[in-house]
Order: structure tokens, then C-alpha cells, then sequence
């Protein structure tokens, strides 16, 4: 990690015609105990078992 760049995270979609990136970039790590947090609340009260971050964050 360089400078104040806390997390990089880049998405690529390639294929042999082109080539699609989404980058994000956090400038703290506060998101990131946001999202910790968010799991922790959520999880309360679930029957032990495999949970998908789509259920998490109620997509």
C-alpha cells in the first residue's frame, strides 16, 4: 500500500473483443468496519449455517 491508499479493488470483465475494469478505491478504513458491522447485526439471531453476502446486505 502506497501514500494514504487504504484498499484497492478492481473488477475486470475481458473478452478477446474488449475489456470493461470498475475500480474502487477506499481513502479510509472506516467502510470497512461499516460493512464488519453490519454482518455483526445481521448475523444475531441466525440458526448456525453457510450465508451468502447477498442475504447480508438483502439483495
Amino acid at each position: 500500500r502506497e501514500d494514504e491508499i487504504v484498499g484497492d479493488h478492481r473488477i475486470i470483465f475481458e473478452s478477446s473483443l474488449d475489456k470493461i475494469e470498475l475500480f474502487h478505491s477506499a481513502k479510509t478504513r472506516d467502510i470497512f468496519a461499516q460493512g464488519a458491522l453490519l454482518g455483526a447485526k445481521w448475523i444475531i439471531g441466525k440458526k448456525p449455517g453457510l450465508y451468502s453476502m447477498r442475504e447480508v446486505l438483502g439483495l
